[in-house]
């Protein structure tokens, strides 16, 4: 495979990058975040949400005001799933921070 053939991504269906090219020129350079700690806040902030929601469900169904067990625990299991990436994401993040702390100049 050539260079020019990944440059004009021939190697996907064309239904594929039609798809690609208008979801490139659909996004606009102001919806992205400017750097790594706005990202990071709206992350959490996105997990703070899903815990808030799934403990508002949790409390609806101790209190006989949901039926449905089924949509509290998927709530849950993926409000717990965003938690553990958070933290993993948190774990990582400070390792390499003290990698670099490590580092010799």
């Amino acid at each position: 495979m050539s260079i020019a053939e990944i440059g004009n991504l021939a190697y996907l269906p064309s239904a594929s990058v039609q798809a690609l090219e208008s979801r490139m020129q659909g996004a606009s350079p102001a919806a992205a975040p400017a750097d790594f700690s706005s990202w990071l806040t709206a992350e959490v902030d996105k997990v703070n949400g899903q815990m808030l929601a799934a403990d508002r469900q949790l409390r609806g169904l101790a209190l006989g005001e949901t039926q449905n067990l089924h949509q509290v625990m998927i709530a849950l299991e993926e409000a717990k799933l965003s938690l553990q990436l958070m933290v993993q994401i948190r774990n990582r993040a400070l390792e390499a921070y003290q990698d670099v702390l490590r580092m010799q100049i």
